[in-house]
């Protein structure tokens, strides 16, 4: 007893081995006051924000002498980072042991422990994993209050809140930092896109999705925006606010474009935000009216025939300024088709005119980005109208703890897994492509493209060689393809293929979008604006364009091209005149 061997040591900590220098004689410390009118809050005062002891001299770290080689010169929890990536894999499903195995490779890689983050424990993720079990979507009864407790836990993840009023909608729109990370690295430069009014009739309320597209052009959620009202309506208020988050972290950033999937966004306020050049994405016009042919028409004739005459109707190919006899035409020759007539002057007739002088007025995206929007569509579709969720449609925050939690973890996995080579085994094998890149993979010897007959196509199956789909109106958008894809109204790969190759062989008429674009070139030069610097874009335009009919001819008169239809030739005619020095 005499000989101390019990004498409690200085840190205050008992005999445990390995306890030196543990008690830093921090003074950091604050005071947490509950406040009773508003029990969901509480107020956090330091009464010292800085790790340091009495003498001023730091605690923790790096820059504390006494610290190295313990625990003590790291950070006193693990990164953000670390966190987002061990709750995204316990998200997806990834076990304890496997996450720990995991790490410990990781850290291997790069010659043992250099941080805090290296020293992740058992005891981290297991708490990590409680937290991820213990999780509800519910935090109270009532569907409103308990969106404004989210809210309120997670206001890093918001950038726009407007609570529903008399006179206002609700509107929330929420950025992770990982998605504010994405869209910084692959929008700027590159492309962002709108997938709105998803879940229309199922959910609450609709969402819409910001995406931009990654180095595979594959799309990836940015942000997610929430209304009551149609996001179109007030795109004003949050567009503002998310530019400005975006540009605190690096001011430099802008699009090369911003891709709308509805006719009615104001693009002024999304051109003010982001400052960039605008198309027009038609994927879901396309999608909803082949999807509604196969549904309410039985014959495949005349699904393919009334397909192509809508895509004339969308791009005003055959009528000209007035698109009002267009769709008189349609109904009249297909009166007998009662049921999707009475779909398409329900659901499409009010807006038709919108959509046609939208296209007209704006360029009309490409087949590649469409391709990675719908196969977003679909993966989103898969994961929220699970009927095992059908009791939780109506609820808004089920829809945000589904998207912020699962189906964000799935796209983080997707880049973490293509960046590192880890957890390739486990992604989902059906979203890992989209249509566009599954196309590039068909060898163009598999398309048998008769060019004398340039109605239909065949692409050779890639999985069954003795079968072969067929793919009439080849190289439009309207095309129509009869493998069991395309069947369900999806954008397939072998309509795509067909497209590049009709393209790459100028074999076909231009696409319906090219066909506007170049008489809408036409009728600007007929009425040529003040601004020089338009006229001289138009001119050059007109040249390239010039170019390109000079080789159409070429083809033509060596056998390899049919004739161009009566509107081409007339827009031939007419830029000839425009243009007698290019000829």
């Amino acid at each position: 007893m005499g000989d101390g061997s019990h004498t409690k040591p200085a840190t205050g900590k008992g005999s445990r081995p390995g306890r030196r220098h543990m008690m830093r004689g921090c003074l950091c410390h604050f005071t947490v006051k509950r406040l009773y009118t508003r029990p969901f809050l509480a107020l956090i005062i330091y009464n010292q924000r800085k790790h340091v002891d009495k003498t001023g001299a730091p605690c923790h770290g790096i820059l504390d002498v006494d610290a190295v080689g313990t625990r003590a010169m790291y950070a006193p929890r693990i990164s953000e980072e670390l966190r987002q990536k061990v709750m995204s894999l316990l998200y997806i499903g990834i076990s304890l042991d496997n996450i720990i195995q995991h790490h410990a490779e990781v850290v291997q890689g790069h010659g043992g422990p250099l941080n805090r983050d290296d020293l992740l424990t058992r005891n981290d993720v297991r708490n990590m994993e409680r937290i991820v079990r213990n999780s509800s979507y519910k935090l109270h009864a009532d569907d409103e209050f308990s969106v404004k407790m989210w809210v309120q836990r997670h206001q890093k993840h918001v950038f726009f809140f407007q609570d529903m009023s008399s006179t206002e909608p609700f509107i929330l729109g929420i950025q992770t930092d990982w998605q504010l990370q994405q869209m910084i690295r692959y929008g700027h430069s590159g492309s962002v896109a709108s997938h709105s009014t998803f879940g229309l009739k199922k959910l609450k309320y609709p969402l819409c999705t910001l995406l931009v597209f990654d180095s595979s052009q594959n799309a990836i959620p940015v942000a997610w925006i929430v209304a009551s009202s149609f996001v179109t309506q007030d795109i004003h208020k949050w567009i503002g606010s998310l530019a400005e988050r975006i540009r605190s972290k690096d001011p430099r950033w802008r699009p090369n474009a911003f891709l709308v999937d509805d006719p009615s966004f104001d693009i002024s306020f999304i051109r003010e935000a982001f400052q960039c050049r605008f198309l027009l994405c038609a994927w879901h016009v396309r999608r909803a009216w082949m999807r509604s042919l196969l549904k309410k028409c039985c014959n495949i004739d005349v699904q393919r025939e009334m397909f192509k005459h809508l895509g004339w109707i969308l791009y005003s190919t055959r009528s000209g300024p007035n698109a009002d006899n267009a769709v008189e035409e349609f109904m009249q020759v297909y009166v007998d088709q009662c049921i999707f007539m009475d779909y398409f002057k329900r659901r499409w007739l009010p807006f038709i005119e919108l959509w046609i002088n939208s296209i007209r007025s704006l360029p009309v995206a490409s087949t590649e980005p469409l391709a990675a929007i719908e196969s977003y569509h679909l993966r989103l579709k898969s994961k929220l109208f699970d009927q095992q969720y059908a009791n939780s449609y109506t609820r808004i925050d089920w829809l945000i703890h589904t998207l912020t939690t699962e189906f964000h973890s799935l796209y983080w996995l997707d880049q973490y897994s293509a960046e590192t080579g880890y957890f390739t085994n486990i992604r989902d094998k059906s979203f890992l492509t989209n249509a566009w890149y599954q196309a590039l993979l068909i060898p163009d010897v598999d398309v048998i493209l008769d060019e004398q007959n340039l109605q239909l196509a065949k692409v050779i199956s890639q999985t069954n060689r003795s079968l072969a789909y067929t793919i009439w109106n080849p190289g439009s958008e309207f095309a129509l393809c009869d493998c069991p894809w395309s069947r369900q109204g999806n954008l397939c790969k072998h309509v795509i293929k067909v497209a590049i190759l009709c393209k790459n062989r100028q074999v076909a008429r231009p696409l319906l979008a090219s066909q506007v674009y170049r008489q809408a070139l036409l009728t600007l030069l007929q009425n040529p604006p003040d601004d020089p610097l338009v006229l001289e874009h138009a001119i050059l335009r007109v040249s390239r364009l010039q170019q390109d009919i000079k080789g159409l001819e070429d083809l033509s008169n060596n056998g390899l091209l049919q004739p161009s239809p009566p509107e081409m030739n007339t827009q031939v005619g007419d830029s000839l005149l425009l243009f007698p020095h290019l000829h």
